[in-house]
């Protein structure tokens, strides 16, 4: 198994699977190659498995070119505004500032100040997944966390919340 070290002043090993399937192995600095190798080994079937799960998930992504990519930056600004305040004033809040970013980890984002960020990829997504990422996003303007209070705020407005989260994915973008 291929795989990157990443040595730190962390206490315990770990193991994960990136969106690329790529194995990313997590250790403390001073343990022994030996005992990182048992550790693999022990783990061989589930992180295999694992890598074979998110390499499927990976493939059924999209891949888009740069140009589809900044075509979705201004369907963003063309489109999320006027969602925004729909689902602001259905909420009882005042529409707050909205921004677009190029993040691909994170579909959106509410900042300290309730300036509430997307992502353009986003846009590549169903409108009801759409939909889901601003309102949650929205419910972050009372619950600065995830708490059950926060989903419970998410729930009141779209009681489908899940099934809506469950239909977002993040494109790729050839490189």
């Amino acid at each position: 198994m291929e795989y990157t070290l990443v040595r730190s002043a962390r206490r315990t090993l770990g193991v994960e699977i990136d969106a690329e399937a790529r194995i990313v192995v997590r250790a403390p600095k001073r343990m022994p190659q030996w005992e990182i190798d048992r550790f693999l080994a022990e783990k061989r079937d589930w992180i295999l498995g694992a890598v074979a799960k998110q390499s499927a998930k990976r493939d059924r992504r999209p891949v888009l070119t740069e140009a589809e990519a900044e075509a979705l930056r201004t369907r963003a600004k063309e489109v999320l505004p006027a969602k925004l305040a729909f689902w602001a004033a259905r909420m009882g809040l005042e529409t707050p500032k909205m921004t677009v970013t190029s993040a691909r980890t994170r579909y959106g984002s509410c900042s300290g100040r309730n300036t509430v960020s997307f992502s353009k990829y986003l846009m590549a997504n169903e409108d009801a997944a759409v939909d889901y990422v601003v309102v949650h996003e929205l419910a972050h303007i009372r619950h600065k966390d995830h708490s059950a209070a926060f989903y419970a705020e998410v729930a009141s407005v779209l009681p489908d919340w899940k099934a809506r989260k469950a239909l977002l994915f993040m494109p790729r973008v050839e490189e």
